[in-house]
């Protein structure tokens, strides 16, 4: 059985981080960028990474330039943007795709694992939410719409 924590992403860096160093810790990973309307979002993540991070949840953003080209940046300026802009401080990946051929292996295996309205695999736009649990398995998914400090209750269930 796959689970979120056999894969790896690299990190804005371009450093090489495997999943498996957050087994048993429940994850949040989204897909980010710094031109979108859902961008305040960032907020509302951050708080997240702050509030639950000590009880064990891993906040991890995914720049993804793929809707409407709203991450046009390259590793410098996100990580500028999301260090004067929206200042956060949880983990961030290097530029990826999350649909199509060219999508990066967890965002494929994600959106399989848990499918969105009506059945549908792709990702329908920046800052669509996958929630993991302790033992790796995707639990919710959520729409760009949904605004993180909706989620408090469904990532105390797992805390």
């Amino acid at each position: 059985m796959t689970t979120a924590y056999d894969f790896s992403f690299r990190d804005l860096d371009g450093q090489p981080q495997a999943l498996a160093r957050y087994q048993g810790h429940p994850l949040l990973l989204v897909n980010v960028a710094s031109r979108c309307g859902f961008t305040p979002q960032y907020t509302g993540l951050e708080q997240l990474w702050q509030a639950y991070r000590e009880r064990g949840l891993v906040v991890i953003g995914f720049p993804c330039n793929q809707f409407g080209a709203q991450e046009p940046g390259d590793a410098a300026q996100i990580r500028q943007f999301c260090s004067l802009d929206y200042p956060v401080s949880f983990p961030l990946s290097e530029k990826i795709e999350v649909n199509g051929d060219g999508a990066d292996p967890l965002w494929r295996w994600l959106a399989r694992e848990k499918r969105g309205v009506l059945g549908s695999a792709r990702i329908k736009w920046n800052f669509s939410k996958f929630l993991v649990d302790r033992q790796g398995r995707v639990v919710s998914r959520y729409a760009p719409t949904t605004r993180p400090e909706q989620l408090r209750g469904d990532i105390e269930a797992l805390l």
